[in-house]
């Protein structure tokens, strides 16, 4: 059986970005909420740690594609709860373009005899 923590896959620039943009789009979420659904979402395969994904939470909210606010937790602990702003939809749905464009163009390369046909 394959161990999920030793293939986990590095992030390409801008791609953890999207990523939370993509998960905050099903509702607010705090910053480890936002860490599990994408483990979980790619079967452990990508893992967005602290160390990268709060430095990109405080990009996309200086981006303003982003909000935070602090609110207590169902636990009774103080959370950042993280939503999508309208300019996030719209940059998200440019990054998701881009992105299937992005993997069009590896996989004609990957696969030059399925892309001429």
């Amino acid at each position: 059986m394959r161990d999920p923590k030793s293939e986990r896959m590095e992030f390409l620039q801008g791609t953890l970005e999207m990523l939370v943009l993509r998960t905050l789009l099903f509702g607010p979420k705090h910053g480890y909420a936002i860490a599990q659904f994408i483990r979980q979402m790619s079967n452990d395969v990508l893992s967005a740690e602290a160390g990268s994904l709060y430095p990109a939470l405080q990009r996309l909210e200086l981006q303003k594609l982003i909000t935070a606010k602090w609110e207590m937790s169902d636990n009774n602990r103080r959370v950042r709860h993280y939503r999508l702003t309208a300019a996030g939809r719209a940059k998200l749905s440019s990054s998701m373009s881009r992105w299937d464009e992005f993997v069009r163009a590896i996989g004609n390369v990957l696969n030059p005899a399925e892309s001429q046909e």
